[in-house]
């Protein structure tokens, strides 16, 4: 199996789109170190919509389309840091959507999917925890937020950290335990009882709202909010975040070949020492691994978002693809600041936000040892099963 046509058609309006339209954007001031600003991602989204391009992953009779199809169209997004945000399949909002067509009720849908399908709103997602109070981080079973019942409503209460794009955000999702376990909460936002104590200063600045600090303090949702039943939250979870680690991967390729792109122009244009610079062996062989990464990556997300269409993907596979990713496309990326030398690491173009974005995607949706750490543990199981029989 493959992508569809109607799916390569769609990917290449959007990488048309992107290239054309969005890349100039990059240079706009309301690009910030926390992120483009709301008005800046509105206007570029009603350009997508002009063009036909707003939420390409989801059609128009609202199905989700097969994430072959959508590996290509994310992978189109990710030319530009801004492009994801500007045809409206940027994280947490793309997953989120994925998460709440899967498992909300007809109503929820109507009252907080369908902002963000329209583009007309972002999402945040409140599930890690502060690391200095002991709380939820790569293991959500250390979860310390709260939700008890209170006549018709839930009472949640705690601290919440890293929550990417909180400011500015229409829509929550809010991970807390019950007696049951772990539970999701849908809200609007703002609300009362959710109060950003600060934004993060972090390597990237993609994400509009930035990651933010939170502090929930008796905040009522009423029962009929909880998205599936009290103590689904991490079987909820597990819906949400292998999809979600794999279109990261899309994402971050697109942006991973677009600085391959600038850094190989690069190295054409510039001469040094009486030859191209593509001709100095270090040169062309940073180019030529750089290939070799971008091919190995795009193949193995090709071949998980296949397994994801049956149905049978499991966290082994995203694991293995986070990681397989991740530190390819980091290794692109770090290639593209050496061979570009000190324009590089200069503002002069994008591969420098490349990089760090990218650095950080090594660790968002869960660090390489995390995932290694768990690939091991099914390894001792495998062997020791096979060992016994």
């Amino acid at each position: 199996m493959a992508a569809t046509a109607d799916g390569l058609a769609m990917a290449q309006k959007v990488e048309t789109f992107v290239r054309e339209v969005v890349a100039p954007f990059e240079k706009d001031p309301r690009c910030g170190e926390h992120g483009p600003a709301d008005d800046l991602v509105q206007e570029m989204r009603a350009l997508a919509r002009a063009a036909g391009v707003l939420t390409p992953h989801i059609l128009a009779n609202g199905h989700h389309r097969p994430h072959q199809d959508v590996a290509v169209i994310l992978r189109a997004s990710g030319l530009s840091p801004l492009g994801p945000l500007a045809v409206n399949v940027a994280a947490p909002d793309e997953g989120n959507m994925y998460l709440l067509g899967k498992m909300a009720s007809d109503e929820q849908k109507a009252r907080f999917l369908e902002p963000l399908v329209s583009g007309r709103a972002r999402s945040a997602f409140f599930m890690t925890e502060p690391a200095s109070e002991g709380g939820a981080g790569s293991d959500p079973s250390m979860m310390l937020t709260t939700a008890v019942m209170d006549g018709n409503h839930w009472v949640i209460n705690g601290r919440k950290a890293f929550i990417t794009g909180l400011d500015g955000a229409g829509v929550g999702i809010i991970m807390a335990k019950t007696d049951a376990g772990a539970t999701m909460f849908l809200v609007e936002l703002p609300m009362e009882g959710i109060r950003i104590e600060r934004v993060l200063d972090t390597i990237d600045s993609s994400m509009p709202g930035g990651h933010a600090v939170v502090s929930l303090e008796n905040v009522r949702v009423p029962a009929d909010q909880i998205l599936g039943a009290s103590g689904d939250g991490f079987k909820l979870a597990q819906v949400r975040l292998a999809p979600a680690r794999l279109t990261h991967c899309m994402r971050w390729w697109g942006a991973a070949a677009r600085a391959h792109e600038i850094a190989s122009e690069y190295a054409v244009r510039r001469h040094a020492f009486g030859k191209q610079l593509i001709d100095h062996e270090g040169v062309g062989f940073m180019l030529a691994e750089n290939m070799i990464d971008l091919k190995q990556a795009e193949l193995m997300i090709d071949w998980c978002a296949a397994v994801l269409d049956t149905g049978v993907l499991g966290t082994q596979e995203s694991s293995i693809a986070k990681v397989a990713v991740s530190e390819a496309l980091y290794r692109v990326a770090d290639r593209c600041v050496q061979v570009m030398g000190g324009t590089g690491v200069s503002r002069d173009t994008i591969v420098e936000q490349v990089f760090r974005e990218i650095r950080a995607f090594r660790i968002y949706d869960g660090p390489t040892e995390v995932h290694k750490w768990s690939l091991a543990k099914a390894i001792k199981r495998e062997t020791a099963k096979r060992i016994a029989n």
